[in-house]
């Protein structure tokens, strides 16, 4: 009785919730293509690129996950078949992303249209519908498998090691310098190197631990599906897992840059400037 009610809260609470989502991704993960393209973060180019690359996936999550969710429109094939296999690539992009600090993030993005490409396939019916063949065949089922260990099982291992090496190979790199700097007799207090190495740890780990945390519900019901084989469960406790998974999902398109503002100081700047910006005009024609 207690899950029903709280199967009839989430259904109230889903629309308005992905309303306000929407909202937060688009405008947030603007502000923070707009801020990253301007340059002027203290951040490597590398590193720039790679920030600007999730904070694309994100948005492309935003709008072919959660808008279409808000907007109820009549889809048909093949625009249904497009915007189901762009949120596809979109999610496959986003998660792979979080992966790829140390990997190239063109060959991250290419390989997650091409491996999910076969989506746009699955939506046979008129109204919009998975097809019987997705359903039944060995080989659609197969591959969804295959999907939901990509992503973003695999990812959760990867990112667990490559920050574990990662974190290793710029401690081990800082303590170097320490030892170098101070057999120069050169030892300074501010070290703005090692205050930029301690930036991108303080960055990684956050990042990790709002994907990992974000993620671990929809990872958990995903693992029950796949060892379960069963595509339909529909007990009142899994429904709720479901659709809170979801939800948390959802909702870790929206992180990144508030994640960015709290870790990089120049981010913040930069960020006020870009706000500032479209106002500027005004207050120069109040302040003649």
């Amino acid at each position: 009785m207690i899950t029903d009610c709280i199967i009839y809260l989430l259904m109230g609470f889903r629309p308005h919730y992905y309303r306000i989502l929407a909202v937060i991704g688009v405008l947030s993960n603007l502000a923070a293509i707009v801020t990253l393209s301007r340059g002027r973060c203290g951040l490597s180019k590398g590193v720039t690129c790679y920030l600007l690359a999730m904070a694309v996936a994100d948005l492309l999550f935003v709008i072919f996950n959660i808008i279409p969710k808000v907007i109820y429109f009549y889809y048909k094939p093949p625009v249904c078949n497009i915007i189901k296999t762009m949120s596809y690539v979109s999610v496959a992009s986003s998660v792979w992303l979080t992966v790829a600090f140390t990997l190239e993030v063109a060959v991250v993005s290419l390989l997650s249209l091409f491996t999910n490409v076969p989506w746009y396939f699955t939506y046979k019916s008129y109204i919009c519908w998975v097809s019987l063949d997705f359903i039944f065949s060995r080989m659609w089922q197969a591959f969804d498998w295959g999907h939901r260990v990509l992503t973003p099982v695999v990812p959760f291992l990867l990112i667990l090691l490559l920050n574990v090496v990662t974190i290793r190979h710029i401690l081990m790199a800082s303590v170097a310098r320490r030892r170098l700097r101070c057999q120069r007799n050169r030892e300074e207090k501010d070290d703005q190197e090692m205050k930029n190495r301690r930036r991108s740890i303080i960055l990684l780990f956050t990042l990790s631990a709002s994907f990992i945390l974000l993620w671990m519900t929809h990872v958990v019901i995903l693992a029950v599906e796949s060892i379960s084989m069963q595509y339909f469960v529909m007990t009142p406790s899994y429904v709720v897992g479901q659709l809170v998974g979801i939800m948390l999902q959802s909702f870790s398109s929206c992180t990144n840059m508030f994640i960015y503002a709290i870790t990089q100081r120049k981010f913040r700047e930069e960020v006020k400037n870009v706000v500032k910006y479209p106002f500027r005009p005004i207050l120069n024609f109040c302040r003649s």
